[in-house]
């Protein structure tokens, strides 16, 4: 299983190794939408993986560098949350969760690994269309040049995902570049997991 991922580029001490510059290019994409997300936390870093049995293997993988918080089943495929025993650290900040989604049936993306990163940006809004305005009253520079997005090459998408027994509202609001995403939604999936376990 560690030869699959190896072979792949995949193996968790592979992926740690490509995380500067998986942020650097997010870090980029920040100044395109003028967001200053410095003051934000970084609630979690998500891998991309096109093929079952290599989902599978990084699962068990990952498994041997943090705890499993959660194991929910969101748009008919397992998402699974681990809690890393040593937070991958970038520029002097922690990310302590990592999110492995196992791939939509029919769904190949061009690329396999860092897929996106998610900020915790607080609103009390329950759709993804008022947390979009939420964002862009904090960020009036990204909503002057809201209009020009798409030509710079950035795609948004809104979205509410959520799983089943979960009780928080966690619209999300997310920024396509390049291969990388940038999404903000209110709410830690610590907190949004803690919630299915009062559900």
């Amino acid at each position: 299983m560690s030869e699959l991922l190896i072979n792949s580029g995949l193996h968790p001490e592979q992926m740690k190794s490509k995380v500067d510059d998986f942020m650097d290019k997010i870090h980029q994409l920040c100044k395109i939408l003028h967001m200053d997300l410095s003051s934000f936390a970084i609630d979690h870093i998500a891998l991309r993986i096109n093929q079952w049995p290599l989902a599978q293997a990084a699962h068990q993988a990952w498994l041997e560098y943090g705890a499993l918080l959660s194991e929910a089943n969101i748009n008919g495929r397992p998402i699974i949350v681990l809690d890393l025993r040593q937070p991958i650290v970038y520029e002097h900040r922690a990310i302590a969760c990592l999110e492995l989604p196992y791939p939509v049936e029919g769904k190949c993306y061009p690329t396999q690994g860092w897929e996106h990163v998610e900020f915790v940006f607080h609103a009390e809004t329950t759709s993804a269309h008022a947390y979009l305005q939420a964002i862009l009253q904090r960020f009036p520079e990204l909503a002057k040049r809201w209009d020009s997005l798409a030509a710079l090459g950035v795609k948004v998408k809104l979205s509410s995902p959520q799983g089943e027994g979960e009780r928080l509202a966690n619209p999300t609001v997310a920024f396509k570049w390049q291969g990388v995403c940038l999404k903000l939604h209110p709410y830690s999936l610590r907190q949004v997991i803690e919630s299915e376990r009062l559900a």
